[in-house]
């Protein structure tokens, strides 16, 4: 491994890019860059330009994004300049330095229906402004790089900032003792530690592309919810509700793809191990993570 890497990381405030400097210091990198919203705004090319060729990284990681999903609907224009302008500029300035980006992609560029497991060139199809922003976002950085990898993940969960997780936590001590929510949304649940530490063994190879890479496994967020509260010993009624019927009680919502299974053969053909199970994540997430 060439420990003398230069790394440049956006959203490094945020759960993955938290995790992708925790991972790097681990395996011995520091040389690294980390920038968020308040030292980069990504929306203005010439400052993502300047920054890049100033630092001249080997290595971009990509994270930062906009992922308010349901906020995503009334503000388009900003939807758009951070999710699909920004990873064209990034990938521009990347060009011109000669590195190797990362782009974090998500579920959400399908359309979720049947049941069999999207493949990394299955029709796009988004339902979302997000999803449609991030399609784009990968559309551009593809049509601009050679050297690329866009990973599509789903379901983060991690330790610096919120998510599903911490949200059943605190609703469960708030004093909730019954909770509803959708069992006809099928996903993988993605540990920003772990997919923090297949960036950073993909980095260093030169098999570029598209991959889906979230916990191994499937789950529903009924499922999901309840095995939170088990492994917190939490005693929490959960009632399964279709995504119908959540909507009617929580209008004013985006719509989400109820299949959201990525299937892993990319991974396996390029010779990566699969991630963990996502139960096996949640258990070290909770236990060594949250509890400390």
């Amino acid at each position: 491994m060439n420990k003398a890497l230069k790394i440049f990381i956006t959203g490094v405030n945020g759960q993955l890019g938290h995790d992708c400097i925790r991972v790097l210091k681990e395996k011995g990198y520091s040389n690294f860059l980390g920038t968020d919203i308040d030292t980069l705004d990504i929306t203005d090319e010439k400052a993502v330009n300047k920054m890049i060729l100033d630092y001249k990284p080997n290595i971009i990681f990509h994270n930062a994004a906009y992922t308010a999903v349901d906020k995503a609907e009334n503000n388009a224009d900003l939807v758009y300049k951070v999710n699909s302008d920004a990873p064209l500029y990034i990938a521009k300035a990347a060009k011109e330095v000669g590195a190797i980006m990362f782009l974090i992609s998500t579920d959400y560029v399908f359309d979720g229906k049947g049941s069999t497991p999207f493949e990394i060139n299955s029709p796009k199809n988004g339902l979302s402004i997000y999803g449609k922003s991030k399609s784009l976002g990968e559309d551009n950085v593809i049509k601009t790089l050679d050297k690329y990898f866009i990973l599509r993940i789903s379901w983060l969960f991690g330790i610096n900032g919120n998510n599903f997780v911490k949200t059943m936590i605190n609703l469960a001590k708030s004093g909730k003792k019954e909770l509803n929510i959708v069992d006809d949304q099928i996903g993988s649940p993605t540990y920003s530690y772990d997919l923090a530490k297949k960036m950073v063994e993909m980095m260093e190879t030169n098999k570029y592309g598209i991959y889906h890479v979230t916990n191994d496994g499937f789950t529903s967020w009924a499922d999901f919810a309840s095995k939170i509260f088990s492994e917190c010993n939490l005693d929490i009624k959960v009632n399964k509700v279709s995504t119908n019927d959540y909507l009617k009680m929580n209008p004013n919502q985006a719509r989400r793809p109820l299949n959201s299974r990525l299937s892993k053969e990319s991974l396996i053909k390029n010779g990566f191990s699969l991630l963990p199970t996502w139960q096996d994540a949640l258990k070290r997430y909770i236990h060594q993570e949250l509890k400390q």
